[in-house]
């Protein structure tokens, strides 16, 4: 079993982690290193893995970019045709759904305070973008319930796979 996340650690992904800290890029810039993160991440470690049996778990993938680059404007869509002309569609996609005040709350934001994407319109909008992805390989999980009610649902969503994918 592989556990990865996005941004990676590699060149790429590290520009846009080290963006959240020294000054956000333009979205343009951000988007195409994205994409540029996502494609490395793709050839270096997801398709070898696939293709040697492996199971891939990843900390996001295209769909957070098209919920977090659709809030600054661009087309999700467009971001999702795009990532799927080389990144392989998963399995399955768990979207841990949590209400709006909860997620303020836990993020710890008060009073419109908080980087861009923890504003509640820009939460919505995520929000939003994420619930549009109509697949049978996603998942809602209610998050607002407890951590051992969640982890029942995540089990009861992946155990399938596990065990199909044992055989």
């Amino acid at each position: 079993m592989i556990l990865s996340r996005e941004p990676t650690d590699g060149p790429f992904g590290r520009k846009l982690r080290e963006s959240a800290t020294s000054g956000r890029l333009s979205p343009e810039e951000e988007l195409q290193l994205f994409h540029q993160d996502r494609r490395e991440h793709v050839e270096k470690l997801i398709d070898p893995a696939l293709q040697g049996g492996e199971i891939v778990i990843l900390d996001r993938y295209y769909f957070s970019t098209m919920a977090y680059q659709g809030v600054r404007g661009f087309d999700p869509g467009e971001i999702r045709r795009i990532n799927e002309e080389f990144a392989p569609r998963p399995d399955l996609l768990l979207l841990l759904d949590l209400s709006l005040d909860t997620a303020l709350e836990r993020i710890g934001v008060r009073d419109g305070q908080g980087n861009e994407f923890e504003q509640r319109e820009s939460l919505q909008l995520c929000s939003q973008i994420f619930h549009s992805v109509q697949d049978d390989f996603l998942r809602v999980i209610d998050a607002d319930q407890s951590i051992e009610d969640i982890h029942g649902d995540i089990m009861a969503a992946v155990n399938p796979l596990l065990q199909s994918s044992s055989r």
